[in-house]
């Protein structure tokens, strides 16, 4: 079992900056993939980044590139998304994610965290 657990979110004025941190816990070796997705206010849960655990490649949204960065720390098993500029469109429960080896989509979810950003 891997547990997921997000921290950091909070509110922000726009052009501002946030730092979610998911720690995750359990089986870990069996991860290959960790994401980060978010739900607007009434909105489905959209993709926003995720990053290959060996290998460290990256993907993101069209909306967050240049702004966001997906990043790994190896040694604690601490995966983080940088949010830089945020702006009001980016105000939504953000959620991490993790992927198995043979999994087609992520499929184990963290309890989200809130990132509101006005002014």
């Amino acid at each position: 079992q891997v547990l997921l657990q997000e921290s950091g979110g909070g509110w922000v004025q726009p052009g501002g900056s946030l730092t979610l941190s998911c720690a995750f816990s359990g089986r870990t070796f069996s991860i290959t993939q960790m994401g980060w997705f978010r739900q607007p206010p009434g909105k489905e849960r959209e993709f926003v980044a995720d990053i290959v655990c060996r290998g460290g490649g990256t993907s993101y949204v069209e909306s967050v590139k240049g702004r966001f960065t997906i990043s790994r720390d190896y040694t604690k098993d601490l995966v983080y998304l940088q949010m830089n500029d945020l702006k009001p469109e980016d105000t939504a429960k953000y959620y991490c994610a993790a992927k198995r080896a043979g999994a087609v989509s992520f499929h184990i979810w963290g309890q989200g965290t809130q990132v509101t950003v006005s002014s």
